[in-house]
């Protein structure tokens, strides 16, 4: 359970005046939503794009909140304890940043341009049962997700393991002042979010910010892809560790042996002990030794952590393989890149099935001024593989008026909306295929699955139409948490 808050704490964290703290206040959490609000909270009005949380102060109240975090005069009794503060957003990240410090959990941030969130999800699952962890729920890793993470967090946690993303320069720097780590982990870097980052260099360097904050004993866990990331970092951390599959790697942090399973999951021994991944695809691979790695530094037994990192399966549309009747579907509709989707059409060619090879290609968000050349560049490259259909919606839709399909190759099929994709799938699948569906988070290219499992049968067995997009069934919510990368 978490710990309760005093009046006493809140001031202390917040920078308010000690001399009017109550000895008789307490606050059994901080919450920022109004509508799931329990008596005893203490309620902090974030800003949104869509709600102000000032508007539901009121709300708050009357639901049982005992005290208010604002940054605007708000409606309360004289009795209510009101902390003002210049902003919202700054004071949620102080006061997590205080429970941080007043507990003695270790922290370890992970970030990087893909692979973040199944890296933390393996990550966790090697340091359970030699831990106690708590980890960033779904993938609530920015300036509110990562804050209610830390205040989340059980007192008896032993270590932390929060994801962290940017889209912005400064982003990492700001999650790390507030999260203070001392072990950093970058999966990769690659073209994500360019449109503010910039370059690749950007990119690196907003990265980068990771290891720069960390703090105690500094150690660093970085993929070896592109060889600048781990070049850069030794110059950064004098622990550090390099996995992944070439020279660049650190020879113990290679996978030796690797095969690769008729679903496109990969075996490989890891430091003598043998590891086989639930998760599909060659990338995973390099997540599993970025969580390995992480794990043997903090002491986990190599035995151990292979063990259990095997044990951990794909899910939230990342890398997801679902089967209805004899349709395969590929879902990786969390986050797209130029690498994430490279990886991605390397894991259909691999899964071996019956049918044909189908990819669904959705658009990639946040590419900047070059949005439009990678699209083009990135469909080139998509039918030039071994595939039988190229589906294009959105900007690959646009960039496909530009290119021609090579002579024997895979068939191209413009579907600017997702809606005309649908129906070309309905009419060409016979369903023996297996269908890649890739996308960035707001193309939202899920929605294509309830159609297809009315044809081909739900997951389970069960009614055709079920939910397929992963949500935990909570609803809309006011402000967002997370982010792709």
């Amino acid at each position: 359970m978490t710990l309760a808050w005093t009046d006493r704490e809140i001031r202390e964290a917040l920078g308010l005046n000690l001399q009017r703290a109550r000895t008789d206040q307490t606050f059994q959490r901080i919450w920022t939503d109004s509508r799931s609000v329990v008596p005893g909270d203490l309620f902090l009005a974030l800003g949104g794009e869509n709600f102000d949380g000032h508007d539901f102060v009121t709300d708050a109240l009357a639901k049982g909140a005992v005290g208010v975090v604002v940054s605007r005069e708000v409606p309360a009794d004289e009795s209510t304890p009101i902390y003002p503060v210049p902003d919202t957003l700054i004071a949620l990240g102080q006061l997590a940043r205080h429970r941080r410090r007043a507990g003695k959990a270790k922290v370890i941030g992970v970030t990087g341009s893909s692979g973040k969130t199944t890296t933390k999800e393996l990550l966790a699952g090697a340091l359970s049962g030699s831990f106690r962890v708590h980890a960033t729920p779904r993938n609530l890793n920015n300036r509110i997700g990562l804050p209610l993470t830390l205040l989340d967090a059980p007192s008896d946690a032993q270590l932390l393991v929060l994801e962290m993303g940017t889209n912005e320069p400064g982003e990492i720097q700001a999650l790390v002042d507030i999260a203070e780590p001392e072990v950093g982990v970058i999966t990769t870097v690659s073209e994500t979010h360019l449109e503010k980052l910039g370059s690749l260099d950007g990119v690196l360097d907003e990265k980068l910010d990771l290891l720069r904050g960390l703090t105690g004993g500094r150690v660093g866990v970085v993929g070896d892809d592109p060889p600048t990331l781990p070049q850069k970092a030794r110059s950064l951390v004098e622990d550090l560790r390099v996995v992944g599959w070439t020279g660049e790697a650190d020879p113990t942090f290679r996978p030796a042996e690797a095969e690769v399973t008729q679903r496109g999951c990969y075996q490989f021994r890891w430091m003598g002990e043998p590891v086989r991944l639930a998760m599909p695809g060659r990338h995973s691979v390099q997540n599993a030794l970025l969580a390995l790695a992480t794990a043997f530094a903090l002491g986990v037994p190599a035995k151990d952590a292979a063990r259990r990192v095997g044990k951990v399966r794909a899910k939230g549309m990342r890398n997801e393989l679902r089967v209805l009747g004899g349709l395969t579907l590929l879902l990786d509709c969390y986050n797209a890149n130029p690498q994430s989707l490279r990886a991605a059409l390397d894991l259909l060619e691999t899964v071996q099935v019956l049918g044909s090879r189908v990819a669904v290609l959705g658009s990639m968000l946040e590419l900047g001024e070059g949005s439009r050349l990678l699209h083009r560049q990135l469909l080139e490259e998509t039918l030039a593989r071994p595939l039988d259909l190229v589906v294009a919606t959105g900007l690959f839709a646009e960039a496909a008026e530009w290119v021609s399909p090579p002579a024997g190759g895979a068939e191209l099929v413009r579907a600017p909306e997702l809606k005309e994709a649908e129906e070309v799938l309905l009419q060409r699948l016979g369903g023996t295929e297996i269908v890649l569906l890739k996308g960035s988070r707001g193309v939202a290219l899920e929605s294509l699955v309830p159609a297809l499992e009315g044809r081909f049968g739900s997951p389970d067995g069960g009614t055709p139409g079920g939910r397929a997009d992963g949500a935990d069934g909570s609803g809309p919510t006011r402000l967002t948490a997370g982010r792709e990368a």
